[in-house]
């Protein structure tokens, strides 16, 4: 169903077009793209809340500005739904975060109005620095950027360190477009949430604020120049208000505001009168995640990406079903990690941004003087459970596997070469289907098996997590100066009645699934639920082969291992990991190293980028779904009748 724009919003299929209106009519304009995203995505899906707050700011920058000439960096890309409505893809929006459609997030290949792939937060200063000193370079000096940044993201250190940098070069065309809605996904923590809380809410600041945009306003009558009238202005401003606005001054970045940012009119002027104030600077503008759909405004969290809903009446739909179904695995760690801290004083809890998204929600609400959302900021999470673990604490960190990337050094550095038993839990591991290559818990597997003092699991059930779980938090494996990563998926798992007692599991072993012939399949982690579907289909065909759950990565179970290959000289390994330096590349050093000679078919996600879709088809694009390993048993087994 293809959904039907508004009359003006149906004349504007470029940023040109939108610039031939006049500016009485972007109110409708704004009116419009607002309706047109939530018409879409109560029938498509996708994410919602911070699009719609957004949407003033995104008509006003495309009008003032000559994009794509003129550069716009939208920090993560959550709410680039608007930018990408106006910008060529309104007719192909419905295909958004579809398999074979368009990305959810700004991503460089498709369109040149997206000057930056996002997806992770905190990049856009950065980028747009960047941008800026290779204009200069290039003879642009009149070519702006902008990166568009929500609070959340500005929590993030990278956006300091920019800020940093950008502070010391003056020549550069930068304009930080701070937009300030006190929420990322859950509400924002921190001490600069309450310092932007504090300029927003000052009366004395916002009186003189209004002073100088008034000044600004009427540069054409005084017959000066922005950069004039800004030079008169900043020094009283400065003396005046040094307590508030010492932050960003005090890197060098000219601050303007704070400025509702959902008056379009008012933008507009200020994004004119921006073009002429030389330097890096900052317009602080105050949103609301959610602006104009009642309910997304009123529960942010839930409405940030909310699934399929009636526009009218705010239901977001949910599956019935006729029989209890398994739960997510984020909600298993987040109810085993609260039923484990309530037996266990020692245990605390860290997440970086994501207490709602990986379910330490759950702990932060029952023991919050235990559970630690510090914001979005990875590298801190993982040092800042590094000390505590110092104190004798048992921390279980949570990260999603995609973030977890960010904070590889403090891995190796501050947990690893200290001997110091964190416990990380990554959630999200594995293709995550939507969100696509930015958010793919692709590479993990193969980063943390090669650090030492390390182990790496992955259960193949709910009931595994919870035991993985249940044996990180021992007093044996605290003791042992070791960090344990635990990765599982994204999703549901297989098992309803899930509540299963605690068994502690032997670090370092697997376990024989299902005995076979001929082919033996080696998995670790849900990926090896297929593997049962998978030889349905081939008992059918007379072939039957054995399946081993390897559940850690590292250590191997060598005894696993040797069993294996006495027995089998075809193995198939399956992984929803890279298969660069991946489980298979660690079987086959098992080999080697042993002396063993044997056929190995690996799978798992090649060398390559995956693009966005439901999990089902990116299992099957990468060949691993259930009739992906039926076809790598069938050819196996095709190779000895051949001989």
């Amino acid at each position: 169903m293809l959904i039907k724009p508004g009359p003006l919003l149906a004349q504007i299929d470029t940023p040109e077009e939108l610039r031939k209106l006049d500016k009485s009519q972007l109110l409708q304009v704004c009116q419009e793209v607002r309706q047109f995203i939530v018409d879409n995505v109560s029938v498509y899906g996708g994410h919602f809340g911070a699009s719609l707050g957004v949407v003033e700011l995104t008509v006003a920058l495309h009008y003032v500005l000559n994009t794509p000439e003129d550069q716009l960096v939208f920090d993560v890309g959550h709410q680039a739904y608007g930018h990408k409505i106006l910008t060529g893809r309104r007719s192909r929006f419905h295909t958004n975060r579809f398999y074979g459609g368009l990305s959810g997030f700004p991503k460089r290949k498709e369109s040149p109005y997206d000057a930056f792939g996002v997806g992770h937060s905190s990049t856009s200063i950065s980028a747009a620095l960047g941008m800026s000193v290779g204009a200069v370079h290039n003879g642009k000096k009149n070519q702006q950027h902008v990166a568009i940044i929500g609070d959340g993201a500005m929590t993030g250190g990278m956006a300091f360190e920019a800020m940093n940098h950008a502070g010391s070069l003056k020549d550069t065309n930068l304009l930080i477009v701070l937009n300030d809605n006190c929420m990322s996904i859950d509400p924002n923590v921190g001490a600069l949430k309450d310092y932007l809380t504090d300029i927003t809410t000052s009366h004395t600041y916002n009186r003189v604020k209004d002073e100088v945009w008034n000044l600004l306003g009427k540069m054409s009558n005084f017959g000066r120049t922005a950069q004039e009238i800004v030079s008169k202005i900043e020094s009283g401003l400065k003396a005046t208000l040094l307590h508030q606005s010492n932050l960003f001054e005090s890197l060098n970045l000219r601050y303007f505001g704070p400025v509702d940012g959902h008056d379009v009119d008012h933008l507009v002027e200020i994004f004119s009168d921006l073009k002429d104030v030389p330097g890096p600077k900052i317009l602080h503008c105050v949103t609301v995640k959610g602006k104009g759909y009642g309910p997304a405004e009123k529960d942010q969290t839930k409405w940030h990406s909310p699934g399929k809903f009636d526009k009218i009446t705010g239901e977001i739909f949910k599956k019935v079903y006729e029989k209890p179904q398994p739960p997510k695995y984020q909600e298993v760690f987040g109810h085993t990690l609260l039923e484990l801290a309530q037996a266990n004083p020692k245990i605390v809890g860290v997440t970086p941004a994501m207490p709602s998204g990986s379910s330490m929600n759950i702990m932060m609400k029952a023991m919050p003087d235990r559970a630690f959302d510090v914001g979005i900021a990875e590298q801190h999470a993982v040092t800042f459970s590094a000390g505590m673990a110092t104190q004798g604490l048992t921390v279980f960190c949570n990260i999603y596997s995609t973030f977890m990337q960010r904070a590889y050094d403090q891995v190796i550095h501050d947990v690893c070469i200290q001997e110091l038993p964190v416990v990380f839990c990554l959630d999200r591991a594995g293709l995550v289907g939507a969100d696509g290559p930015t958010h793919h818990g692709a590479y993990d597997i193969a980063f943390m098996r090669c650090v030492p003092n390390m182990i790496v699991a992955s259960p193949m059930n709910e009931q595994e997590l919870r035991n993985l779980m249940y044996t990180a938090q021992s007093e044996e494996v605290q003791s042992g100066h070791q960090a344990f990563t635990i990765r599982y998926p994204r999703g549901e798992g297989v098992m309803p009645d899930w509540r299963t007692p605690f068994e502690k599991v032997e670090i370092g072993t697997g376990r024989k699934v299902r005995d076979g012939e001929e082919v033996a399949i080696l998995t670790v982690g849900p990926i090896g639920n297929f593997v049962a579907e998978a030889c349905k289909k081939l008992e059918k065909e007379g072939l039957s082969p054995a399946h081993y759950d390897l559940r850690f990565v590292k250590p191997l179970d060598t005894r696993l291992l040797h069993e294996v290959f006495r027995r089998f000289d075809k193995v198939i390994t399956v992984e929803d990991g890279c298969l660069t330096g991946g489980v298979g590349s660690a079987i086959v050093e098992f080999m080697t190293d042993e002396g063993y000679s044997a056929r190995i078919k690996r799978l798992g996600i090649p060398d390559g980028i995956v693009e966005h879709g439901e999990p089902a088809e990116l299992y099957r694009e990468c060949g691993f779904d259930a009739e992906g390993i039926a076809r790598a048993v069938r050819e196996m087994a095709a190779v000895s009748l051949v001989r």
